[in-house]
């Protein structure tokens, strides 16, 4: 058995109701698919449209209630004489000899019973009363106005009013008279100024879209070049490319603010390019000691010539130092580059008591320094970091310390209201200097031969700005160098969150074994 086809016009022979949700959304995805000028040309098209359309019937309906308000007025003023009621029922009785003459008048005038009987004279088409004519012939209404259409089908407006005294028809039902006019004195202008509105309108959104593509086109240049510099940068990888940034509108915002991500991705790739080579630099020392050094060894080894043990010694020695150095440099690297505190893949930031982490750093620096005395007068210091950045930082500052005091020497370190000053009694940094130290692999000229990959200083100052806080380098009274570390914090820890934090998971299992 054959299935017969579905009706042609709609997929699946679906009615065009279950389809309308589909060209809406057809119509939808074409409207989104356009280029954004013409969007904005057919929005500016649509709203004035929309505009003009309202305001022309507005017109038009003001209009229309205007002059029909001035044909019932003139209805109404219309004066019937007594002669001329008496000519349409003598006209309407049938009793007349011959011709009843009749005034002329534009109006068709009629009397109306309260039988529904109308008269009128001959030269005139009849009108057909309406309930509301015979309501008032007796007496329920004192007059009306109304539209109707006379026997030859022309529109009317009928006003229908008491007459003066008592007016009756040859049968005694009393009468009420009518009078009317053609409605096309109302029609005809309102034909007319619909024609004129309707050219108008069209003028107008015409005009309108036309308007709106040139607005679009102008006000969509600088998107232009911001999408040009865009294309450029992802073709040539050029950051040096910049938008003129004129005025203080939206458009001259998102261009500065272009030419800043611009800069700051330029200025972040020479910083990359600049650690890159700086790495390399400081790496290429200790590597090549270190093949230096195994070179000779295996020499040795292949040769059957044995270094002599105190020079292997001091080989192996300088091999292992050589490797604590790479080690050091490479961890310092990879704190450099770890995401910040909060960010995604960075250690949380928490509450951290600043005294315990210094005298935590402070056993470390006696084991490193053990010739050295080392004195502390830490006072409690709550601040909100990093545990092992900031502990990092500081160890980095003692060490500092530790490394450029002499034998026998004496390290101050004091935490007060925040603040820990670091002062040692070495030689001192030349002044000079000073605006260099926090770079990344600067090394002072004086030492160079200590062990250290010049990162320990861009570390503290990383973690500093990281916690809110600095730091400074500065020649202190009587010679050595004094280290200043601000963070801001508070004396006394916060009170614990209330809000109970759930446990990760696995936790609960590994406590309860």
């Amino acid at each position: 058995m054959t299935t017969p086809p579905p009706p042609s016009g709609t997929p699946g022979g679906a009615t065009a109701a279950e389809t309308a949700p589909g060209l809406l959304a057809r119509a939808a995805r074409r409207y989104r698919q356009l280029p954004l000028r013409s969007r904005l040309a057919m929005l500016t098209a649509v709203a004035v449209a929309l505009a003009v359309a309202a305001s022309a019937a507005a017109c038009w309906l003001i209009t229309r209630d205007r002059l029909t308000e001035q044909l019932d007025s003139t209805l109404r003023s219309v004066d019937v004489g007594q002669g001329y009621v008496q000519a349409l029922k003598i006209s309407c009785s049938g009793t007349a000899d011959g011709q009843v003459a009749f005034q002329p008048t534009p109006y068709t005038v009629q009397l109306v019973s309260t039988s529904g009987d109308v008269c009128t004279s001959p030269d005139k088409d009849p009108i057909p009363a309406q309930r509301v004519d015979v309501a008032v012939a007796d007496g329920r209404l004192d007059g009306t106005v109304h539209t109707t259409r006379s026997a030859d089908g022309t529109e009317m407006r009928v006003a229908t009013l008491h007459y003066p005294g008592p007016v009756t028809d040859a049968r005694g039902n009393r009468i009420a008279i009518s009078v009317a006019a053609p409605m096309d004195q109302v029609t005809q202008p309102l034909n007319q100024l619909a024609l004129v509105l309707l050219i108008v309108s069209g003028v107008g959104v015409l005009g309108a879209a036309t308007a709106g593509l040139w607005v679009a086109r102008a006000g969509l240049k600088p998107v232009d070049r911001l999408t040009d510099a865009a294309e450029h940068i992802a073709r040539t990888e050029d950051l040096t490319i910049r938008i003129p940034a004129d005025g203080e509108d939206e458009i001259a915002r998102l261009s500065r603010a272009f030419n800043s991500m611009t800069a700051a991705l330029a200025a972040s790739r020479e910083l990359q390019r600049q650690l890159i080579a700086d790495a390399g630099h400081e790496l290429r020392t200790p590597l090549t000691s270190l093949r230096t050094n195994i070179d000779l060894l295996v020499r040795s080894e292949r040769s059957g010539r044995p270094i002599p043990p105190a020079d292997k010694e001091a080989l192996l020695t300088s091999v292992k130092a050589q490797m604590g150095e790479l080690a050091s440099l490479i961890g310092d690297l990879q704190e450099l580059s770890r995401t910040p505190g909060g960010g995604p893949g960075g250690p949380a930031v928490r509450v951290v008591a600043l005294h315990d982490t210094v005298a935590t750093a402070l056993e470390r620096a006696r084991l490193r320094g053990p010739t050295l005395t080392v004195t502390a007068d830490l006072a409690p210091w709550y601040v909100r970091a990093e545990p092992a950045a900031l502990e990092r930082a500081v160890v980095n500052l003692l060490d500092n310390a530790v490394k450029f005091s002499p034998a026998g020497g004496t390290v101050e370190v004091r935490l007060a209201a925040g603040e820990l000053t670091v002062r040692d009694h070495g030689p001192g940094i030349a002044e000079d200097e000073l605006p260099h130290v926090f770079a990344r692999f600067w090394r002072s000229p004086s030492a160079r031969s200590l062990p250290g990959s010049g990162l320990g200083l861009s570390i503290v100052a990383r973690t500093a700005e990281q916690a809110g806080g600095g730091v400074l380098l500065r020649p202190a009274p009587g010679g050595g160098t004094e280290a200043v570390l601000t963070l801001p914090g508070a004396p006394t820890p916060p009170p614990p969150d209330p809000t109970p934090r759930p446990e990760p998971p696995g936790e609960t299992g590994a406590a309860s074994g």
